[in-house]
């Protein structure tokens, strides 16, 4: 990140950048940017190793083999059906530790894993011309790619395994790829690796997955320090963390109970929801119409202390399983920060604030726009175009144009703005009274 970003207590910041506080009042061409991306590390048996990969919903869904090596509807795949139920675009990245390639004499996987041992070259002698072969390869005994070539250096790699030039061809059933692996053990070295690249991706969610407390907090931390230090706006899923006490943070309670997954498998469909809600819409009430099988099992008074604890909450309504209410971890209420940063649709509205008015500063006035009256009525002008923008679509309400100040700062290069908003959060609660007369 080449420009500074983040939280401010006093004017002392070097970099040039956008720093912009969210603070609650005392109680007695700016643009809205698209949400619906995700980010997510997750062991993998098939996919690119040592990088960030981008899946758009759309290639999910059509080409899910070739990126993921299985088909749409295998049980493999049903986390990341959950995940691209809401989610428009994911950044992924494969956890495993030291993956391996599957190969035999005629071809390499195209990518370390245990998927790379259920894919078979088969040649035979093509019937038209003996002198040239016809190579084809299966995976699970379906043909995927076949090409008539002469030689083996004529064959053009697949998306799923890379030949061998230097191989010479000949006749044969079907010689499977062997020696895939899936790596050893995860360690905390690879969590970080992904944190680390990911960190120059713009997205709305982050997902952990890891059940470990050790990495669940490398997160929590991260998340803090791109939100606080570099001003990266998002939040982020873990599972069975009490005590985040962070609005950056939202953590899910329920356990999954499906054999051969995590209990922590909830955080697939979560972060999709969360990263595809609309900054004028919440996740509270939201049907749950994934794959996996949630415990719900909790009483009435089990569901009110977690909430009270900044647990997000799935529960049982008739025969669904919906989202309880749409909240993060924040439970430490100060004059500064009250209960309304523990709502996640506040914490969108601010969130693409912060965002949309960095990116408005950052590209269309920093460097650009003379720190003088005009230049300065100028911004004032986009900051109340673009939160009108914000109240046609009814994320905030009670705008006044006249509340947003923009003032010069304490040196000559320095814009001060004061900017009050109040954001607009769904119906949760009723309280009726019936009089009878």
């Amino acid at each position: 990140m080449a420009l500074g970003g983040g939280t401010f207590l006093v004017q002392n910041k070097v970099l040039p950048g956008s720093y912009i506080n969210f603070v609650s009042l005392a109680r007695a061409s700016a643009t809205l940017s698209d949400r619906g991306y995700g980010a997510l590390a997750l062991e993998l048996d098939w996919g690119p190793d040592g990088e960030v990969f981008t899946v758009e919903n759309s290639d999910f869904e059509k080409e899910s083999q070739a990126i993921f090596g299985y088909d749409y509807t295998s049980d493999k795949l049903k986390g990341l059906r959950d995940l691209f139920k809401n989610l428009k675009t994911g950044y992924f990245f494969k956890i495993n530790n030291g993956a391996v390639k599957a190969a035999n004499e005629f071809a390499t996987a195209k990518y370390g894993g245990i998927r790379g041992n259920d894919i078979k070259i088969v040649i035979a002698v093509n019937i038209d011309d003996e002198s040239k072969f016809d190579v084809s390869t299966l995976l699970d005994n379906t043909v995927i790619d076949l090409q008539t070539v002469a030689v083996a250096a004529d064959l053009i790699a697949n998306d799923y395994v890379i030949f061998k030039s230097d191989a010479t061809l000949a006749a044969t059933a079907g010689i499977p790829l062997t020696g895939g692996t899936n790596g050893v053990t995860i360690t905390g070295a690879q969590y970080q690796m992904f944190l680390d690249k990911i960190e120059a991706f713009k997205f709305n969610t982050l997902g952990c997955l890891s059940t470990e407390k050790t990495i669940k907090d490398l997160y929590i931390q991260f998340t803090k320090r791109m939100r606080d230090e570099v001003g990266a706006k998002f939040q982020t899923v873990i599972h069975g963390y009490e005590g985040a006490d962070y609005e950056g943070i939202i953590a899910i309670k329920n356990n999954t109970l499906d054999d051969g997954w995590p209990v922590s498998s909830a955080v697939y469909f979560l972060l999709g929801a969360e990263a595809g809600c609309a900054v004028n819409r919440s996740v509270t009430n939201k049907t749950y119409d994934g794959d996996f099988t949630i415990d719900v099992d909790y009483k009435q008074s089990a569901l009110e202390n977690a909430m009270k604890t900044g647990q997000l909450m799935f529960h049982k309504v008739g025969e669904e399983v919906h989202v309880l209410d749409d909240i993060n971890s924040f439970t430490s209420v100060t004059v500064d920060k009250n209960i309304d940063f523990n709502s996640n649709q506040t914490m969108r509205v601010l969130d693409q604030i912060g965002n949309d008015v960095a990116v408005l500063f950052n590209t269309q006035y920093l460097g650009k726009v003379q720190n003088n009256n005009a230049g300065r009525i100028s911004f004032w002008k986009d900051l109340v175009f673009y939160h009108q923008e914000l109240e046609g679509i009814q994320a905030i309400e009670d705008f006044v144009p006249d509340d947003v100040v923009v003032e010069k700062g304490n040196d000559k290069k320095s814009v001060v703005v004061t900017n009050p908003v109040t954001p607009v959060n769904c119906m949760t609660k009723l309280y009726m009274t019936v009089i009878v007369k």
